[in-house]
């Protein structure tokens, strides 16, 4: 079988959508940190989408900051893969062209700052997940302790962090006198330009005060909501992409056929013509980021721990059991809708109701345990800011709280058979320590845990009703375990 490469694009089945433009005219104008499967199925397709209407200066330098296997993968095939969109009825294969080269931060510091010190670079964008912002998520603030900054900030020219990246390729362009980039966060933080533009600031403040102003006065993170369900790409899905491809794609993506991106439109420099292809490009995004974080991501956090504590590999198998629908259909609707304020003409029972039959689509493999990564970041956005305006109304909090008991139970990196798993997030070192002094006890778990000042920060360990509907759900989900808790209390 040949290898996935431009000379054999005309071979392909006439099933396979491949670039409709000729991309030895397109150039590089953004350069992407954090180039894994998301990046490649959501605002790669859009720019696709741009580059077929004409556009010749949007093509995309993917940089990956932890190693070369994504580049040594894609390279053989001139940066060409297959977006393979599947659901109940199959897979849909597209060949996507808006990558144009990749980069190793590793493997030559200088060559990246170089690239984004171009002038011709006028938008650097992000997806690398809540914890490579390096931040503290319980107040949106540099971790000055982290010790990625740390060591940025004794070799801010040779950096390892995207924060560090970000702040150095600016100074080269202050000091060139080249207008900066455009920073445009696409992760899943609730206001992720306004986090991206704290973290940079303070860290080229730390840098070099001057830089720091600069950056400050200069600099625009316009905010953004992304949303396409990308699960992990795993051997089967490369043979089945393969198969019906008719040649060997090292690393292809596979996604639903669901996507959505809203901007707030914040660009000095210019960006892609994205409203073209589906972007909604707005004034303020904040609406749209409650209803996403909270309603999918919220959920899907709490599908996570829940179904894999109770034994789920994927949230499409979670799906399946009626008593988790119905927790999710209440939590949902008795506890993070009435936290939205959304602009009118938002239909939000509809958004609900496809959410539960995106969750449900039985052809996207979304592992429990990739959702449930990273938990400490992403809890603060998710539940615990729904749960904080539910306090502040007097609104109950029932539902929320399993989600908070549920992620501590997992956290502690045992599951209801007693066998120990890793636990794949940045504290997870804290996790394991407060584990093995606490034990099982419902009551010591849930004080240890609500003491991490980083996650819930000062005020929910000493609000007496959320320390007791966590503790109370707590214990349950140790007497009982996940699948009986869920059952006994959530009739479908």
């Amino acid at each position: 079988m040949a290898r996935l490469h431009p000379d054999i694009l005309a071979t392909l089945p006439d099933t396979v959508e491949r670039p409709a433009y000729d991309r030895d005219r397109v150039t590089v104008g953004i350069v992407h940190l954090g180039i894994g499967a998301f990046h490649r199925a959501h605002q790669c397709v859009f720019t696709d989408d741009v580059l077929a209407r004409g556009a010749t200066e949007w093509g995309i330098c993917g940089v990956d900051l932890l190693g070369p296997e994504v580049r040594d993968k894609l390279a053989p095939q001139e940066w060409l893969y297959t977006a393979a969109t599947q659901s109940g009825e199959g897979q849909r294969l597209r060949v996507i062209g808006a990558l144009r080269e990749i980069l190793v931060g590793p493997d030559d510091p200088e060559a990246l700052i170089a690239r984004m010190g171009d002038p011709a670079i006028r938008i650097a964008s992000v997806t690398v997940t809540e914890k490579g912002y390096c931040h503290d998520p319980a107040t949106g603030e540099l971790n000055m302790a982290h010790p990625g900054i740390k060591a940025d900030l004794v070799s801010p020219a040779r950096p390892t962090t995207v924060i560090g990246t970000l702040a150095a390729a600016l100074d080269r362009r202050r000091k060139a006198g080249t207008a900066p980039f455009t920073v445009m966060s696409c992760d899943n933080l609730f206001q992720n330009g306004r986090i991206a533009r704290a973290v940079v600031t303070a860290f080229a403040e730390s840098v070099d005060p001057a830089l720091g102003r600069w950056v400050a006065e200069n600099v625009a993170f316009p905010c953004t909501m992304v949303d396409r369900i990308t699960p992990a790409t795993t051997p089967e899905d490369i043979a089945r992409v393969n198969a019906d491809l008719g040649a060997e794609d090292a690393w292809p993506v596979v996604c639903e056929p669901f996507k959505q991106w809203v901007i707030e439109d914040n660009f000095p420099e210019g960006r892609p013509d994205w409203g073209v292809a589906g972007a909604e490009i707005v004034a303020d995004v904040e609406p749209f980021e409650f209803m996403k974080l909270r309603l999918l991501n919220g959920s899907h956090s709490a599908l996570s721990y829940l179904g894999g504590l109770a034994g789920h590999v994927h949230i499409s198998d979670v799906m399946t059991q009626p008593a988790f629908v119905a927790f999710m259909r209440r939590l949902m609707d008795e506890e993070i809708t009435p936290t939205l304020d959304l602009p009118p003409g938002v239909d939000v029972a509809a958004y609900k109701e496809s959410l539960i039959e995106r969750f449900t689509n039985p052809a996207i493999k979304h592992r429990t345990a990739q959702i449930a990564m990273d938990g400490s970041q992403k809890l603060p956005q998710r539940i615990l800011g729904p749960v904080r305006e539910r306090l502040a109304g007097g609104g109950s909090i029932g539902h929320l709280a399993l989600v908070v008991a549920a992620w501590i139970r997992y956290a502690t990196g045992i599951d209801e058979t007693g066998a120990a798993f890793e636990v794949s997030d940045p504290m997870a070192p804290r996790f394991r320590e407060i584990a093995a002094r606490a034990g099982r006890d419902p009551a010591a778990l849930v004080k240890d845990f609500l003491s991490l000042e980083e996650v819930f920060g000062g005020d929910l360990p000493q609000t007496t009703v959320f320390v007791e509907a966590v503790t109370a759900w707590l214990g349950e989900l140790y007497a009982k375990g996940a699948a009986a808790t869920v059952n006994s209390h959530y009739e479908p």
